[in-house]
């Protein structure tokens, strides 16, 4: 019996335990998602042009791209598991910086910041999760960043609602930060782990080198495109088709809601398929459903194109992370720091594009990309 009870005792420590990652890949989702499902409001309220906004985001790239020292310094000093902490906390701390920017000089800081900050715990969470498919032997990266993607898809719906009913982005975000700071808290003190020194070179960039090119390209591809759907798909609504503010955010919820569906099956598919293949044949998808939302006759038919984008384009980075997680850590760091640039440089350009020959245009350039990615998937041998 006393055997029996400390058992019992234990098990929902080993359950709360199981869902500890995937909580804390959901209120990161859930964090980004409630930024870019604001953007419009954001520009709005400021009174910004296109161009303008353009800067403000490239100051998130940039910030994300210049975040290696800092996370190598976090992984070194406190592990992952700690480093996600930290992270998390201060991404909240920016997002009510964001909200509460009172000029465009402020909001670049606050942005540059937010950029430092997501790119440290993506760094965290990315590690802690390849070293679980190591421990379990199974492909699990998909149905982690699907839980990703259910928190994006959470923020840019409550983003709707709250733009809905005029809720201003600051309050927005005051209302969020307190409950998730505390549920973080609680995930990572829950995370299984010794918060052993994770050892990444301290470059201000590191590159991949070799086969990793071609990943390295993919994720570059992939976060270009990514993020100029999550900056721009809510703005190019609201300017092509004059919706709403409510309904602005609708764009990102739809590529969030596929990209989701899409990764619960990514591993199982992942198994009877193979990586490349999958990969290639989204970014084909992608292509075709961006192009549609460029010559949908009305808003609605435009979602159904952002969703068929967010299916295509859904299992690119859970696979792109693994292959290169496999390669050991600095094979990692390299691949996301192309996937940074990719961040720094597409919203900007999308945005740029956008003012000098519109949104239309702009969004076919983002469908252009998929295309590219379908070439370069065929020929990443790492994709397995």
């Amino acid at each position: 019996m006393m055997h029996s009870s400390a058992t019992l005792q234990r098990l929902p420590s080993v359950s709360f335990q199981a869902f500890a990652l995937p909580a804390i890949f959901t209120q990161f989702g859930l964090i980004m998602g409630s930024w870019a499902g604001r953007i419009p409001a954001l520009r709005e309220g400021l009174g910004i042009s296109h161009s303008t906004l353009s800067m403000v985001l490239l100051c998130g790239g940039l910030g994300a791209l210049l975040s290696h020292p800092v996370s190598s310094r976090l992984m070194a000093r406190f592990g992952a598991r700690k480093t996600a902490l930290i992270a998390g906390q201060s991404l909240l701390a920016v997002l009510l910086g964001i909200g509460a920017a009172p000029n465009v000089l402020a909001l670049m800081l606050a942005v540059l910041l937010l950029g430092v900050a997501a790119s440290c715990m993506n760094v965290s969470v990315q590690s802690i999760a390849t070293e679980l498919e190591k421990t379990t032997g199974r492909s699990e990266m998909s149905k982690l960043h699907a839980w990703g993607c259910a928190g994006g898809l959470i923020g840019a719906a409550l983003g709707s609602a709250m733009a809905g009913m005029q809720v201003k982005p600051f309050m927005h975000y005051l209302l969020i930060g307190i409950p998730v700071s505390l549920m973080l808290k609680l995930a990572c003190d829950a995370l299984d782990g010794d918060d052993k020194a994770q050892a990444v070179e301290e470059k201000i960039f590191c590159l991949p080198r070799g086969p990793l090119v071609w990943l390295g390209a993919l994720g570059f591809l992939g976060s270009m495109s990514e993020g100029s759907i999550a900056d721009w798909s809510g703005v190019y609504l609201k300017d092509h088709f004059q919706v709403t503010d409510g309904f602005a955010p609708l764009a990102l919820t739809a590529f969030s809601v596929m990209m989701l569906v899409a990764r619960l099956c990514g591993d199982r598919m992942k198994a009877c398929f193979g990586a490349r293949r999958l990969v290639g044949c989204g970014a084909l998808l992608s292509a075709c459903g961006l192009f549609f939302a460029v010559f949908a006759p009305n808003p609605y038919c435009a979602l159904a194109g952002f969703a068929a984008a967010g299916m295509g384009l859904s299992l690119l980075f859970p696979f792109v992370y693994s292959a290169a997680g496999k390669e050991g850590p600095m094979a990692f760091a390299g691949v996301a720091t192309m996937s940074y640039s990719g961040s720094l440089m597409g919203p900007p350009i999308v945005g740029t594009l956008a003012e000098i020959v519109g949104m239309q245009a702009a969004m076919g350039f983002i469908g252009s990309l998929s295309l590219v990615m379908a070439i370069i998937a065929s020929r990443t041998a790492l994709l397995k």
